[in-house]
């Protein structure tokens, strides 16, 4: 529904879909595999995790019992699920996302809602800054999304899945009705099947059923709560605020809980295997991720750096402190060392990563002053730089190597 013009002035609300989250993740850590149907999943007792669009051609889809799976599509190739791997990919997502607007409610592992009105003066329309998004994970994380842009959250997630795979529907307000009114009920966003069934039985099949039967009559047969949610979903109506949040698809995966930690990441303009590229924005990174963590008032003790190869191999190291700190040389001196610590010679480098991890309030951390160390160092130079920033902005004082780089 996305004409020539760009009408998405009106639709602050995004929401992204990452297009067969861990099959694509799958394949792309096996490029072998590309143009394969591709399942992923427990053993053959096991269930489907997910299915990439090769298999679902063939019926395949996430819940399925995996015996009926290979009947339908005896030629996929069957992976166990990566999870460890699943967490880092997602959790580089929702950074990417951040990094966009602050604005992200993370529902799922692989998908979110972002209000993005925030963004216009920097990025432009809501459409401009889902196509950038798409571009990014695509560049980043060599998988695709798909994103629905509209006024309300639940026109967002439908137009979402309309837009798959690897697509943008935009629906502005006016033209929620035309999108909206063929859909079956059971499609309106948090309808499930009771409540899909219980609408059929009394004759509304379509969404735009609901638009016509008056609001009392639907409070009279569902219930006052439950009838006005149904009409407002049906008109696309429903405009609650996008409301930060990490979302509970996280635990159990391996990676640093979203809460806990901080990080940066950057792909590279072009693969490098230049030591000094690395570093200068490895210390670019730590820098960035240091004043969060000032920012924040709190301090991280365990530092972890990701590089990524052109292959899209990914590798993490971490190297736990003494004791926390903000400090950026010494969070810059950590991931260097965890850097070098990796032996490469020759290896083209994509992107590479700081993280600080295992973050306290600043106020539980006492540093111990070494014999002969002076007593105003980095940690002050850090802040007094941070004061500099606030007044005169954020490039106004900079580390001597970063002048003049990339």
């Amino acid at each position: 529904m996305t004409p020539c013009r760009d009408d998405s002035w009106d639709c602050p609300v995004l929401h992204v879909d990452m297009d067969a989250f861990y099959a694509s993740v799958a394949v792309r850590e096996r490029p072998d595999l590309a143009g394969v149907p591709v399942i992923v999943g427990g053993g053959s007792r096991g269930v489907v995790l997910s299915a990439d669009y090769l298999a679902r051609r063939d019926g395949v889809h996430s819940g399925m019992p995996m015996t009926r799976a290979r009947r339908l599509c005896p030629g996929a190739v069957v992976l166990a699920p990566d999870f460890e791997t699943f967490g880092q990919v997602s959790t580089s997502v929702m950074e990417t996302f951040r990094r966009v607007t602050p604005l992200v409610e993370v529902l799922s592992l692989d998908e979110a809602f972002l209000d993005v009105r925030g963004a216009a003066r920097r990025l432009g329309s809501p459409l401009q800054v889902a196509e950038q998004l798409r571009a990014t994970i695509h560049d980043e994380q060599g998988i695709t999304c798909s994103v629905g842009v509209a006024a309300a959250p639940s026109v967002a997630k439908l137009a979402s899945r309309r837009a798959k795979p690897d697509g943008v529907v935009v629906v502005p307000p006016d033209r929620a009705g035309e999108f909206l009114d063929p859909l079956g009920v059971g499609e309106l966003y948090g309808v499930g099947e009771k409540t899909a069934a219980m609408l059929h039985r009394l004759g509304l099949l379509t969404v735009g059923d609901l638009v016509r039967t008056p609001p009392r009559t639907l409070q009279r047969a569902l219930g006052h709560h439950l009838g006005s949610h149904l009409h407002e979903l049906a008109r696309g109506a429903d405009r609650r605020p996008i409301t930060a949040r990490n979302g509970s698809a996280f635990g159990g995966f391996g990676t640093a809980d979203p809460e806990h930690s901080m990080g940066a990441q950057e792909t590279f303009g072009r693969d490098t295997d230049d030591r000094e590229v690395v570093v200068r924005e490895i210390l670019r990174l730590a820098d960035k991720v240091s004043r969060r963590m000032r920012v924040a008032d709190v301090a991280g003790r365990t530092i972890t750096l990701t590089v990524r190869f052109a292959d899209f191999t990914t590798i993490t190291r971490s190297r736990t402190l003494p004791e926390a700190t903000d400090v950026t040389v010494e969070v810059h001196r950590a991931a260097t060392r965890l850097f070098d610590g990796l032996g490469l010679q020759r290896a083209r480098i994509r992107l590479v990563g700081v993280r600080a991890e295992g973050l306290i309030p600043r106020t539980r951390v006492h540093r111990q002053l070494v014999l002969g160390e002076r007593e105003h160092g980095w940690a002050e130079a850090d802040r007094a730089v941070d004061r500099a920033a606030r007044r005169f902005g954020s490039t106004a004082v900079r580390p001597a190597s970063l002048i003049g780089g990339s």
